[in-house]
């Protein structure tokens, strides 16, 4: 026999199944938001450094200290002193061999002349400005460099000069060549060099490979 439901029980039903497709809708909704949603919504990305540019920059601290040091005013390892710098504190023997005698005249060596028997690149011993350039037959051509710290430079008995009056060099340009001077016939070809200090002449031979800072 068959059992037909009574008009309540057919409204329960509608009434769950009507709860259930609008559950469903919701829940596909929710689900779907979530897919899409940007994920910058989502998360807190950290974009900062742990350490402020600011105060990285302001504190940074060299970790070498790089020291400018005089140079020698020439490269070729086979360079001599062929006449030093006259010491008055010197003995006397010393004195004599940085004698200069030119014409009848005897004069100490403000100094120090470099040879090896030949011709040589002569070069600048620290950065600086090329104050002048001269031609002379006495001492021979003569480059004069201003550096800081109060240094002046001075290369006399020059050939085949490579820099003009207020050219700006680095330590080691080659500036010239060594010749030769009537000043100094008996020393041939060589490089007359002369170091002065807040215009005190002193003996180049005691500042090389010294801190242009130490001065």
């Amino acid at each position: 026999m068959n059992r037909r439901l009574k008009k309540p029980v057919i409204y329960v039903i509608y009434g769950l199944s009507f709860c259930l497709l609008l559950g469903g809708i919701i829940m596909l909704e929710i689900t779907t938001h979530r897919n899409n949603a940007n994920p910058e919504e989502e998360y807190q990305y950290v974009s900062d450094t742990v350490l402020d540019e600011e105060e990285t920059e302001d504190d940074d601290i060299p970790v070498v200290s790089q020291k400018t040091t005089i140079v020698r005013p020439y490269t070729d390892k086979d360079v001599k002193i062929v006449k030093d710098y006259y010491d008055y504190k010197g003995n006397e023997d010393e004195q004599k061999k940085s004698i200069i005698y030119y014409e009848n005249t005897y004069m100490p060596s403000s100094g120090v002349s470099y040879g090896k028997g030949s011709s040589f690149d002569v070069v600048s011993i620290l950065d600086g400005t090329v104050k002048e350039v001269t031609e002379d037959t006495t001492y021979g051509n003569i480059i004069r460099i201003e550096h800081d710290k109060g240094l002046v430079s001075t290369y006399e008995s020059l050939t085949d000069i490579k820099v003009k009056k207020g050219d700006k060099v680095k330590q080691g340009d080659i500036l010239a060549k060594s010749g030769t001077s009537n000043l100094s016939k008996e020393l041939n070809n060589h490089l007359y060099f002369e170091l002065s200090l807040n215009g005190v002449t002193v003996n180049p031979e005691n500042y090389y490979d010294k801190s242009v800072d130490e001065l």
